[in-house]
This record gives C-alpha cells, sequence and structure tokens, in this order.
C-alpha cells in the first residue's frame, strides 16, 4: 500500500525511543534527532511543505506503555492527526531478556490491534506501521530472533488488516548492514539505528508517501 499525502496536515510519531530520538531531553528539538525529524525536513523541504509533524514517542515503551498513554498521546493530539505513524516492539523482547518480564506475542498483537481499532474508529485517521527490527550485534542478540520475528509477523497482519502502509524495517536494516559491512554502522547496540540507520528508515518512510 502507497500512503498519500494530499490533503494531509498533521502527521503523529508514535512508538518508543527509537521514534523518540532524543525529543524528551532537548526542548528545541520536538521532533528529536531520529528518522521522524528527517521525514520533517525532507518533506518541508520539497513537496509536502504545509503538513504539521508531531513525536510523541517516548523511550522505553512497550505495547502496554503505550496503551497507557494513547488516550492522552494519540487520540487527544491537536491538531488531529490524518496519519499516525507508529513502531513498538522491541522493548517488549528486550524487557523479556534483560529483566525478565514477558508479554507474549499474542498479548502484543492483542494490545497492538487495540490500539490500531481507536485510530480507526475515533480519528479516521490513516496508518503507517513500521516493523520493530533488531540488527544483532552480539550472539546473544541472535537468540533474541526467537521472541522478536512473531511480532514482526504480527505487525505484518495488522498492516493487511487495517489497510495501513507497512514499513519493513528488519529485513531494510539487517540488509543494509550487510552492505555497509557490519551491523554497528546501521544500530551501534543493535537495537538503536545510528544517523545512518535512521536515514535509511526516513528514505524508507518517504517511499511508502506520494504528495
Amino acid at each position: 500500500m502507497t500512503l498519500t499525502l494530499r490533503g494531509v496536515e498533521t502527521v503523529l510519531f508514535q512508538g518508543d525511543s527509537i521514534t523518540e530520538g532524543g525529543r524528551l531531553f532537548d526542548p528545541r528539538k520536538p521532533l528529536g534527532n531520529g528518522y521522524p525529524s528527517m521525514v520533517a525536513d525532507l518533506l518541508r523541504g520539497g513537496r509536502s511543505g504545509g503538513i504539521t509533524f508531531v513525536n510523541r514517542a517516548v523511550g522505553g515503551d512497550r505495547v502496554a506503555d503505550l496503551r497507557a498513554r494513547w488516550q492522552v498521546d494519540t487520540l487527544g493530539v491537536e491538531p488531529t492527526p490524518d496519519v499516525v505513524s507508529v513502531l513498538v516492539g522491541v522493548n517488549d523482547t528486550w524487557f523479556h531478556y534483560e529483566a525478565g518480564e514477558t508479554t507474549s506475542p499474542r498479548a502484543y498483537e492483542d494490545g497492538y490491534r487495540d490500539l490500531l481499532t481507536q485510530v480507526r474508529d475515533r480519528l479516521d485517521a490513516r496508518l503507517v506501521l513500521v516493523e520493530p527490527f533488531l540488527v544483532p550485534v552480539t550472539a546473544e542478540q541472535w537468540t533474541w530472533r526467537e521472541d522478536l520475528d512473531p511480532r514482526i509477523h504480527a505487525v505484518r497482519r495488522l498492516a493487511e488488516e487495517f489497510d495501513a502502509a507497512l514499513l519493513a524495517a528488519d529485513g531494510l536494516l539487517n540488509q543494509a548492514a550487510r552492505a555497509a559491512g557490519g551491523p554497528e554502522r546501521i544500530a551501534g547496540d543493535g537495537i538503536h539505528p545510528t544517523p545512518l540507520g535512521h536515514t535509511l528508515l526516513a528514505q524508507a518512510w518517504l517511499a511508502l508517501t506520494k504528495a
């Protein structure tokens, strides 16, 4: 699916620290330093200069955390978003291995579906779903794929169910790591993108749109 930006006035980015991009630590940069800021800069400088961009992502968030703040940080955003872009899931995996806090893939998918249903029913906004991703930099992180891969598949199912634009980030960034000469060039810790990784996400996000 290609997402048209004709008539779009407000785009909202939601998710965890990958999308937050440091915005909570620098009030001068409300979009952060990551791919949402890059998307906005590229569109403002080109085909869609009149769009308002909002970033409400929060570092460390899992699906359950998004649900807890969805009313305020998504449904209550003004101006009302015409497009909602979501990236969440790697923390659900990370917490499983690092903190012993497990969100089953089924609970993840059901919670995610609830978020998207609210957007559809209350905002009638178009959706961009970004796959959670992992670019393993350690042998241990390869074992995380057992937990993350079902979440990626869930996002793909949800994109089909909600007729959302799908950014297949996991394959994109892992392929880029091979081309770039190593995973650290794309995501230094396997999770958080480098500037190059963010650039690739921004370019892929824009490739899903047409003005």
